[in-house]
Order: C-alpha cells, then structure tokens, then sequence
C-alpha cells in the first residue's frame, strides 16, 4: 500500500501573505501551517493499518484496542473540536463553476478550463498556488484568503488519492471567512481520517491518504507512555 500525503505542497505555497494571516488565524486552521512533517513512517503506520476495525473505529492490538481520539487531534493539531460539523456534498460541474467564480474571484472562460481539466468538481493544487499568487500581485485579499484555506486543507486534512486535486465542495466552508472558526475542524479531521483508514482495511485497496502525522504521532506517545509504565512496574516489583 502507498501513503499518500501532500505537506510537502503546503511548504510550496509558502506562509500566508501578513494582509491574509488574519484570515487564517481567525478561521482556526492556522496550526495546519506550522505542523509539517514530511517522512512519516512508512513500516510503523501499515502495520497499524493491517489491524484497523472499521466497525469500532479502533485498532486491535496485542495490549488491547487503542484509538485516535478527539483528545489526540487536539493536543497534537490544536484544531477545534467543540462547533458545527463541516456538513458539506460534492458538487456538479455548474455548481463547482458558480462557487469558484463567486468566491475566488476566477473569469468563466478561466474557471471552465480548470474544471475541464481537473474533470469536474475538482481543481489542482498546482492551479490554486498559481491564483493565491495572482491575486497577491491584485491585492484581493478575500480571494487569496480563500485561495490559501482551500489549498491548505486540501494538503492536510481533507488530502486525497490524487496527490494534485482537491474538491471543490469544501470552498463552501470558506464563503463567509469571519465565521470560519465556528466549523470544528478536529472533527472533520478525524471523521475524514477514520474514512480513509476504514478503505484502506480492505484488500483490494492500494493507497492510504489523508493527514498522517494524525495517525502516526499519537501512537508513538501512547506506546511510550505505555512501555514507561511497564517498565515502572517491573522495576517496582
């Protein structure tokens, strides 16, 4: 199975612009921008894979089942867990077409293009940098806020089996910036996560994408937490 992860695309974009920064500090996601690790461990997150229960939502181990809960994507993430859900549906070529050319800012023949490329419904990430840049250089700061959140949680949290795309469904989170915030994103972070672990325990599946510090970090903790007190016992006794 491959991992797919795109946090390598977030340090492409660069940091968010100081007239955009408020934007994303108010929307809740500015963590996203500072946590990127790149080399997650391959051998360590299958192995956890190979024991994922989509039933429970756990993985069964020899010590018991453990999870990663809302505890974890908090302390390690610092997202919001407490707020509305990020309730959003995929959305229709018309539908992607409108979205894009009310809240980017993007001209019909241009959003059109990037839909027929992108197949519909979604655009590249290589396209969203390429407009955040643009808009800059214009000073559309609503725009380029936007640009920058889309791109951003499309490399973390929402990231897909494309490693180029992300959809174009999630901009409607973005349509009213000042109550971004309200959205609890831990949530949607892990409900996502535990989605794709959920197809990735299937055998004919061949990629696992998605935020894999997420998945990785808090086991470590939980595992030399545990040893810890393992060996704190045996010594005692």
């Amino acid at each position: 199975m491959k991992l797919v992860f795109h946090i390598k695309k977030v340090k492409n974009s660069g940091r968010p612009h100081p007239s955009v920064l408020p934007f994303v500090v108010s929307s809740g996601l500015s963590p996203l921008c500072n946590i990127l690790y790149e080399y997650p461990n391959t051998g360590l997150i299958l192995g956890f894979v190979e024991r994922w229960h989509p039933e429970t939502n756990t993985f069964h181990l020899p010590i018991g089942e453990m999870t990663i809960s809302l505890y974890d994507v908090w302390s390690l993430l610092h997202l919001p867990i407490i707020g509305e859900f990020c309730s959003t549906e995929n959305l229709e070529y018309e539908d992607s077409l409108e979205i894009m050319m009310t809240l980017l800012g993007v001209d019909r023949a241009m959003t059109s293009n990037e839909l027929n490329q992108s197949r519909g419904g979604q655009v590249r990430l290589s396209w969203l940098r390429n407009l955040y840049r643009s808009c800059c250089d214009n000073e559309l700061w609503e725009f380029v806020a936007r640009a920058y959140l889309l791109h951003l949680v499309g490399s973390t949290i929402f990231a897909n089996k494309s490693a180029t795309y992300v959809r174009t469904h999630y901009l409607e989170l973005f349509r009213d910036l000042p109550t971004c915030r309200r959205y609890a994103w831990g949530v949607a972070a892990l409900v996502y996560l535990y989605e794709q672990l959920g197809d990735a325990s299937f055998a004919n599946t061949k990629q696992l994408p998605g935020y894999l510090p997420l998945l990785q970090v808090p086991f470590i903790l939980h595992f030399v937490e545990y040893f810890t007190y393992f060996f704190y016992i045996t010594i005692v006794k």
